[in-house]
């Protein structure tokens, strides 16, 4: 009779076990998004991975927009300008299911900076921005220097390898969307003229957001 209770003990205890194991390992993500890093990239004391730097544009509400704006968010970027006639309208019809899908969170951006900045202004930017259906601030259009605008793209971004000063006759034209973590470490790149990279894109950012969710839990 003893070897029956202890046997039926030992049989609830592995059973519990078991059932804490298989909850704990359904709430972790089924699987974890890379970090990318310029080409010879040396993690430093002070940052284990590549870092977008600090930044300062002005949005289509004629407001500064800078680091903190995107500080503890997740965000998709990408390079564009209002009167280009080839990639960047897809582009940005693609981005529009982007911000359709998470639009009702409070920690999802969308930056969206122009690599014409002597075109487009604030007001040219925020009738783009109305053409696409936005009118809140989590898809938000940017201009600003342009030597800031492109060094961001190459150096922070990692969007385009060319080299360049941003000069009168620098020109840079990417089709290339970045995701963002809340840490400004780069996660995924897609093609934002394809719409199969764009709903990967769209499955990483959810990806991204449970295994924050994972880190978080107490």
């Amino acid at each position: 009779m003893k070897n029956k209770t202890y046997l039926f003990i030992l049989l609830a205890i592995a059973v519990i076990a078991g059932l804490y194991y298989m909850s704990t390992k359904r709430s972790q993500p089924i699987r974890t998004l890379s970090y990318f890093e310029p080409k010879n990239y040396t993690n430093t004391k002070s940052a284990a991975h590549h870092a977008v730097q600090d930044f300062s544009f002005t949005n289509q509400f004629n407001e500064k927009v800078t680091e903190q704006t995107v500080k503890q968010k997740l965000y998709v970027t990408d390079f564009f300008f209002t009167t280009c006639q080839s990639i960047c309208p897809i582009m940005s019809n693609q981005l529009e299911r982007v911000y359709k899908e998470f639009k009702s969170r409070n920690d999802f951006l969308i930056l969206s900076h122009t690599v014409n900045p002597e075109t487009d202004s604030v007001p040219q930017l925020l009738h783009y921005a109305e053409q696409h259906g936005v009118t809140d601030k989590h898809w938000l259009f940017l201009t600003g220097d342009k030597k800031q605008l492109y060094e961001l793209a190459r150096k922070g971004y990692l969007l385009n390898a060319e080299e360049g000063d941003g000069g009168e006759d620098d020109f840079i034209h990417t089709q290339n969307f970045a995701l963002v973590d809340k840490e400004r470490h780069i996660r995924g790149f897609y093609d934002g003229t394809d719409s199969a990279e764009v709903t990967r894109l769209i499955a990483d950012i959810h990806l991204l957001f449970e295994e924050y969710a994972y880190k978080e839990k107490p």
